[in-house]
């Protein structure tokens, strides 16, 4: 049993559809989209249209639960992702924000080597975020709260796995914004067989000029079409 954790697509669909060639040589069993279907890349509608049609599993992200629903404390907001929102928000049809809003903030999987908890950002809630840095106690701690024997949580745009006891946590990076400094597309696969998970990260490239062309011809702040050639924010 393999699976392939995929987040923070971003509406890159260059990027999404490279990561698509790419399962089809890395044979896996699911795939799981761990949130952030859509913000700061400039196909937000065929991205969703991408993920519904191949019937994968997705879990809502913090940029879809801020672009499908009506958060008034943002409104005042005027950051380079706050303005992506709000064009993303006038781009996509009705049927599209609504597929948002239906999302589960997380879901659970059950494998021969045990439970994978997913979830963007921290369990129950998108907008909030998981330290997979903190204090070896306070994972411990949080590996018994959520009884998984691997735990999903993205949000930062960076790969890293991190095993604590029996637990493993894996942050799967991003498709379509990774900011691990290396361009290209994230993808993680847990290999379900034996007696414990195996836990690879993959690096996929893809077209990033052609992503970034777009990012400039829909008037879209420049800085994202940087960090999608360089994979890093700022020089």
């Amino acid at each position: 049993m393999r699976i392939a954790f995929l987040s923070d697509l971003h509406g890159n669909i260059h990027a999404l559809t490279a990561v698509k060639r790419f399962l089809t040589e890395h044979i896996v069993n699911s795939v799981v989209v761990v949130g952030d279907l859509v913000g700061y890349g400039a196909s937000p509608g065929p991205v969703i249209d991408f993920v519904q049609h191949e019937g994968w599993k997705v879990g809502l992200g913090s940029s879809d639960l801020r672009v499908s629903m009506e958060l008034g404390e943002q409104a005042a907001r005027r950051g380079v992702a706050d303005q992506v929102l709000e064009w993303t928000r006038q781009t996509l049809a009705p049927e599209q924000l609504e597929y948002l809003r239906r999302l589960p903030t997380g879901g659970r999987i059950m494998t021969p080597v045990g439970r994978i908890r997913y979830f963007h950002g921290a369990p129950h809630n998108p907008e909030a975020r998981l330290d997979l840095m903190a204090q070896e106690d306070q994972m411990q701690t949080l590996a018994e709260q959520l009884n998984a024997r691997v735990v999903v949580s993205a949000g930062t745009h960076v790969p890293f796995v991190r095993t604590i006891g029996d637990t493993i946590f894996v942050d799967p990076g991003s498709v379509g914004l990774s900011l691990n400094h290396e361009p290209g597309a994230d993808v993680t696969i847990i290999d379900c067989t034996g007696r414990r998970p195996r836990v690879t990260l993959h690096k996929v490239p893809y077209d990033y000029s052609s992503a970034a062309f777009d990012i400039m011809a829909w008037n879209l702040p420049s800085v994202i079409a940087d960090v999608i050639r360089s994979g890093k924010m700022g020089p």
